[in-house]
């Protein structure tokens, strides 16, 4: 973010036109650059908050900008579903995966699913990751990663890349320590999440080594990472766990879900195998995204490090700001199943809707000065988990990484600056900051 308040009024900015926020509010590009971005948003809930979108290159849907709005399409889940398109994908690309596996989805992970599907699946790992559970189970270990990523952090002395030096690495060995995957596994795990939620991001294209053409942004034709072989790579990956733990269980959630049964049968392979890649990667990217962007905050704003350096109870509510400001998941789409009304609006049985959390999370009808970092902001009703039956399985996990990461490492900062313009990431569904550069000075 350009500074601790971001410019979002309803005002538009210069160059402003109402015949291509279609066409903006869908560009990956833009979601590098988010300050025209939220001015979109902020005009639609002011204007047009449930808008008919139709953006080049893409199917039409509506675009959901208002908390109200997006709270009420999520809970009412039989009438908006999302199998039939769980995420904006240009038509082309949509085409292009349809042809290859025959489906409209590259995976049957718990986000692709309606119930009752959805329900059989979450239940196989419900358990692991209730807040009890949680605690219980994993604050122990979580403390110990926490502790030893401080450690390299300070090691690397008074300058660093927050997000490729700390943030990326200690959600991901949280969750490959859940999964009972070896750590000389992370590196390719990190390779295939980035590639994953970047496949057009330039630097993840040129550190690619599975790259198509032609189902990129709008039919540019511009290279990107080919999803279908990386598809297969995580189901070659985890395929050899599935088989593994299935033979040998061991106290881990790959063994949960490996011999997880719905119905009375085994987990079918697809689904375990969608289970896997959705736990490793949407399992910590959204976490280091978060850390990342909340940290971002602490080094613009003095004052906001020091209130929670004088006061650490109040770490839980810089963690649920940090979650509201970086909102990871930018959006998820629902298709209608009838014909209904959501805010005023009719929608048509086969409509897609949009859910814009990032914009939702900004309403100024639900959050005091929602432009501004609060790290004590109280209350903070975000839906950066979503909402609904679809809520973030996870999140009880993300928030205990998160507050004890901040707990062990807050108190060593004495002084926190950037050294340097973050850089976020080129995706308009999954993203967040891939270069923070800070100076920090050590107790």
């Amino acid at each position: 973010m350009a500074s601790t308040t971001e410019t979002a009024a309803a005002e538009p900015f210069p160059g402003w036109s109402r015949d291509t926020i279609d066409d903006r509010i869908v560009n990956p590009e833009l979601y590098t650059e988010p300050e025209a971005l939220h001015a979109d948003y902020a005009w639609l809930r002011a204007n047009d908050p449930v808008h008919w979108t139709e953006p080049r290159g893409y199917r039409p849907f509506w675009a959901i900008t208002r908390h109200a709005d997006i709270v009420a399409v999520s809970k009412a889940n039989d009438r908006f579903i999302n199998r039939d398109r769980t995420y904006l994908s240009p038509i082309e690309g949509e085409q292009w995966i349809r042809e290859m596996t025959g489906d409209t989805h590259l995976f049957r992970t718990l986000v692709d699913l309606d119930d009752p599907e959805h329900r059989k699946l979450r239940q196989i790992t419900h358990a692991w990751f209730q807040p009890g559970a949680v605690r219980a189970n994993l604050e122990g270990r979580v403390r110990a990663l926490a502790r030893e990523h401080v450690a390299l952090m300070r090691a690397r002395g008074e300058t660093l890349d927050f997000v490729n030096e700390v943030a990326l690495w200690y959600p991901l060995r949280v969750i490959l320590d859940i999964l009972g995957l070896p750590r000389e596994d992370e590196a390719l795990m990190l390779k295939l999440t980035q590639e994953t939620f970047g496949a057009l991001d330039p630097d993840v294209v040129a550190r690619s080594q599975i790259l198509t053409q032609g189902v990129g942004f709008q039919g540019t034709g511009n290279a990107q990472v080919d999803l279908i072989r990386l598809a297969q790579i995580f189901f070659e990956y985890f395929g050899r766990v599935l088989a593994d733990r299935r033979a040998n269980p061991r106290d881990d959630v790959a063994s949960v879900i490996a011999n997880g049964t719905i119905d009375g049968a085994p987990i079918p392979e697809r689904e375990a195998l969608s289970y896997y890649v959705i736990t490793a990667t949407a399992g910590h990217d959204t976490t280091s995204s978060t850390a990342a962007g909340g940290f971002e905050m602490l080094a613009r704003n003095p004052a906001q490090l020091a209130l929670l350096k004088a006061d650490p109870s109040r770490i839980p509510l810089f963690v649920e700001e940090s979650i509201r400001w970086v909102t990871p998941v930018k959006h998820f789409m629902r298709t209608a199943t009838e014909d209904t009304v959501v805010g005023g609006r009719t929608i048509r049985k086969g409509d897609g809707l949009a859910l814009f959390y990032w914009s939702g999370n900004r309403d100024e009808a639900v959050f005091e000065d929602p432009y501004s970092f609060r790290a004590d902001r109280q209350p903070n009703p975000h839906i950066a988990f979503g909402h609904g039956v679809h809520l973030c399985l996870g999140m009880h996990l993300a928030r205990l990484e998160l507050r004890i990461l901040f707990e062990e490492l807050l108190p060593q900062i004495a002084e926190l600056h950037l050294a340097g313009e973050p850089r976020l990431s080129l995706a308009n569904f999954v993203s967040g900051l891939k270069t923070l550069p800070v100076a920090v000075r050590w107790h």
